[in-house]
């Protein structure tokens, strides 16, 4: 009998094709799945890809018998990788689909701002960074009154930042900035704030409003503070600092609300990088800080 006819050779060619088959098969499924979720035509794909429409075509139906090289630019023209595009299928939960499909429509420069907040709201040791909020802003927005009721209720001590550097120096802040600078004084504003947190598990905590301008400085409250930015229109940044008495920044100033202006506009976006924001604009105290307490229950829980 010839063999081509023998229906055991036969049977057992059948047996050794079927795991190449089923791998055409899943392959061209999982390439037809990611093209469907990211919602592109089979032209589109194709143009993206360089390859024809009627290869592509093969491929879904698990007939295509492509080369490494152009399974290489349909995983490029899909947006996954080489390793994804052969991941085996898996129903994931509905709740992390939708937070892949938000990533995959967010612009990268957005990318680094989610990945910084999901290291620092999910990482080992949130619940730590919890229990210390530092409120961050410009003079005048209320931080330290605020501040002293919030630490007061809560029974938590109340640290104000530009004190702790004076005390650590034994100097006025206009001598310190005077004599070393501002890198200098960024420097020394850095190593307070390290002591600080070392001393106090638990804390709210007045942060001056230029920390901001030193990354690393910032990066370090982030991590290990609750931050809360507390934000006013600048004519009321003004009008509460000279109703404390404080007129230097008028002084021989005829530009000072501009200034304040551009500052607030520059600083905006690292202020941003919050946990949250409290607006205190045409609000008394207590309304204020009737916020303050409701928002940070909602969020601490």
């Amino acid at each position: 009998m010839n063999a081509t006819t023998n229906p055991k050779v036969v049977t057992l060619h059948r047996v050794m094709q079927t795991p190449d088959v089923d791998f055409l098969l899943f392959l061209g499924k999982r390439v037809r799945l990611l093209r469907n979720l990211r919602g592109m035509t089979r032209k589109m794909v194709a143009r993206e890809a360089d390859v024809s429409e009627r290869h592509l075509a093969q491929l879904e139906a698990g007939e295509g018998n492509v080369s490494i090289v152009l399974l290489r630019r349909i995983a490029g023209a899909l947006n996954v990788s080489l390793v994804e595009l052969f991941a085996p299928e898996v129903e994931e939960p509905a709740g992390k689909q939708m937070i892949q499909r938000f990533l995959e429509r967010l612009p990268n420069h957005r990318l680094e701002d989610v990945v910084l907040r999901l290291m620092r709201d999910f990482r080992p040791g949130e619940q730590v960074r919890r229990k210390r909020i530092a409120l961050i802003g410009l003079r005048g927005a209320g931080k330290s009154t605020l501040g002293s009721k919030l630490a007061g209720e809560s029974q938590m001590p109340f640290i104000e930042m530009d004190r702790e550097i004076e005390r650590d120096t034994g100097m006025p802040l206009a001598e310190i900035f005077a004599l070393y600078g501002q890198s200098g004084y960024r420097a020394i504003e850095k190593r307070t704030l390290e002591r600080v947190m070392n001393e106090n598990e638990r804390a709210v905590l007045s942060v001056g409003g230029g920390v901001v301008s030193e990354k690393e400085t910032f990066d370090y409250l982030l991590s290990h503070c609750y931050t809360v930015w507390i934000k006013a229109q600048p004519e009321e940044h003004m009008t509460r600092v000279m109703a404390q008495g404080d007129f230097r920044a008028m002084a021989g100033n005829d530009h000072a609300m501009e200034d304040l202006r551009r500052i607030l506009e520059a600083r905006e976006p690292l202020y941003r990088q919050a946990d949250m924001e409290l607006d205190t604009s045409c609000s008394s105290v207590e309304e204020s800080f009737s916020r303050l307490k409701t928002t940070l229950q909602a969020n601490l829980q």
